[in-house]
């Protein structure tokens, strides 16, 4: 191989790739008396070639394809779309391709809309690039899951045009179907093509919002999300350009806990779009075993991995007891469960420690015996925590967490949805239970995340006879009870 290597070097230059193109010093070069405005799909097809063999194209190239281009028509020809989409399903090449496109100004003459998005700032902690970047980023994430799609085209433009919106005023989401739809014209996709890429902007948020922040286990829930995408063929798009977004946002947006409930959902949800009950997929909690444990009567805690499950006579603030030992422990809940029963409660978290499952549970076990004993200043002890740590508490983005609490009766079919924002901090989760206790409010189901400086909860409550919470004056209540539990930004 080290022999043939200068070898190879000096045949590349010599081999001509078409369309009037050479390899020339490793670099993809126009030859000698090629008349660029005589081909309007060139920059495209340099593009192409040099992302689809990992090869740079030249300076002097994208010089000349910049001063002497000419537009492609309006509409685009089949042939423009096809390699515009074959720059990004050529994967990771694609990224300096694009870079060195738009050093050049091409990728404007190619979308003029990339003007408003080009190294635009995100202002947000989570976001890793510039809009441009992650863009381009998503749509290269898309290409490594193009086996699992019926279109790659069009999941990889539609990754690529998802937040388009970001660069002008107003919702992102609502902006960008209308630039989208203006773009798909442009580039002369049938309507139905430009349906699917619309459609792709307006349900962006949708898998990951409802894995992370809806009870997978509610009927309710797979019912709503299968009448949004309408076709298994679009779950499936919807998934992977879920998957390639959240790559592409960081590190904090996408990992094993996240990865394995977006597959749970989309599994569910064709199972109901297949005509399936939703029942016989909804997951099955408390398992048989715990309903077991709830019948002895007994109280019962034990952990494993990054499980914790308590199983204790049901009592007003069962829940924000144990979640108030997990903040005291430094533990973050990424998920909860509860339920009751006969006198009985159940109920299991899901944590996370400084991204390890590693966790320490024996003195954790210990402490939530001794929180459900009444031994233990819970409210103090999580004050000192949250004390202790105020120290080192910085501004992560460019705007303030937000704060907002929202109520939903139409999510599920059994409970109420309380959705929270709010500033994270420690204690945080015990505080807003403690006043779900206070109301004599049942935790049907929790989920819990921490997103930069903001924390983004949804609770399944019920009232005190089981029922969705339908009086207006509680639900006020309620609210102004989270308002007060999320405290001051000082």
């Amino acid at each position: 191989g080290r022999q043939g290597a200068p070898v190879s070097r000096l045949v590349v230059p010599l081999v001509d790739l078409g369309h009037g193109f050479e390899m020339r010093d490793g670099l993809i070069e126009l030859r000698a008396g090629v008349v660029i405005d005589g081909d309007p799909l060139l920059t495209l097809r340099a593009a192409e070639l040099a992302a689809r063999t990992g090869t740079t194209i030249g300076r002097g190239t994208l010089g000349r394809l910049r001063d002497e281009g000419c537009p492609i028509p309006d509409p685009w020809p089949d042939a423009g779309r096809e390699l515009f989409a074959g720059i990004f399903l050529s994967g990771p090449a694609a990224i300096d391709v694009m870079e060195d496109l738009d050093q050049f100004d091409l990728m404007t003459r190619l979308l003029p809309e990339w003007e408003s998005v080009r190294c635009k700032p995100q202002r947000n902690v989570l976001h890793t690039f510039t809009v441009d970047r992650h863009l381009c980023e998503a749509a290269v994430n898309a290409s490594r899951l193009a086996s699992t799609v019926v279109r790659p085209d069009l999941l990889v433009m539609g990754a690529l045009l998802h937040d388009i919106g970001k660069g002008y005023p107003g919702d992102h989401t609502e902006v960008g179907m209308v630039k989208i739809a203006e773009i798909a014209e442009r580039l002369g996709y049938p309507p139905p093509d430009a349906a699917v890429l619309i459609d792709l902007c307006r349900h962006h948020l949708l898998l990951s919002d409802v894995a992370v922040r809806r009870d997978l286990a509610d009927p309710g829930t797979l019912r709503v999300v299968a009448a949004a995408v309408r076709s298994t063929e679009f779950l499936d798009l919807l998934a992977a350009l879920t998957e390639a977004d959240s790559l592409a946002t960081g590190p904090a947006v996408w990992n094993s806990w996240k990865e394995g409930l977006l597959a749970s959902l989309v599994e569910r949800v064709k199972h109901v779009m297949r005509g399936g009950d939703p029942d016989e997929v909804a997951a099955a909690f408390p398992t048989d075993g715990m309903r077991d444990l709830m019948t002895l009567g007994e109280r019962h805690v034990s952990a494993e991995k990054d499980t914790l499950l308590v199983v204790a006579e049901d009592t007003p603030g069962l829940f924000s007891r144990v979640a108030a030992v997990l903040a005291m422990s430094g533990l973050d809940v990424l998920d909860a469960a509860a339920h009751s029963h006969e006198g009985m409660a159940c109920s299991r978290f899901v944590v996370g420690a400084d991204g390890s499952f590693e966790v320490e549970w024996d003195p954790v076990v210990t402490l939530v015996h001794k929180a459900l004993d009444g031994r233990v200043a819970l409210s103090a002890r999580v004050a000192e925590r949250a004390e202790r740590y105020r120290r080192y508490r910085r501004r992560l983005s460019a705007e303030p967490a937000r704060r907002m609490v929202r109520h939903d009766n139409s999510v599920s079919d059994v409970a109420t949805v309380l959705d929270v924002h709010a500033p994270d901090t420690v204690g945080l989760l015990f505080r807003i239970t403690q006043a779900f206790g206070e109301l004599r409010l049942d935790i049907r189901s929790a989920t819990v995340q921490t997103l930069g400086p903001e924390v983004v909860d949804s609770f399944y409550l019920c009232d005190h006879l089981g029922q969705k919470i339908l009086d207006p004056d509680l639900l006020a209540e309620v609210e102004m009870a989270v308002h007060d539990a999320m405290g001051s930004d000082e």
